[in-house]
């Protein structure tokens, strides 16, 4: 298998493990009070722009042809960095 097909499945996987945590932060948004469902809710749909996007950046990759990959890979790895670090702010703001 190539290493491009390798990283777009390896992409995938990560989009799918984001998608299941989305998931059950909105199990723990269902226990929490109205005010807390608000605020959590908030930081849900951001989560879901950024996997969105991140699943945009993904389909642009692996329509790229291959004098465009690797530019078309940085700006993959970009909205990635970006999606970590909106899950981390998010997650700890779920865990107070």
């Amino acid at each position: 298998m190539s290493d491009r097909k390798l990283y777009q499945q390896k992409k995938e996987a990560q989009l799918n493990e984001w998608q299941a945590d989305i998931d059950k932060l909105k199990a723990k948004t269902a226990m929490a009070s109205a005010d807390a469902q608000i605020e959590m809710n908030k930081q849900i749909d951001l989560l879901e722009k950024k996997i969105d996007e991140g699943k945009m950046k993904l389909s642009d990759l692996i329509k790229a042809a291959d004098e465009m990959y690797e530019s078309t890979k940085e700006g993959v790895e970009s909205a990635w960095d970006s999606l970590k670090s909106t899950f981390s702010d998010v997650a700890s703001k779920f865990k107070h």
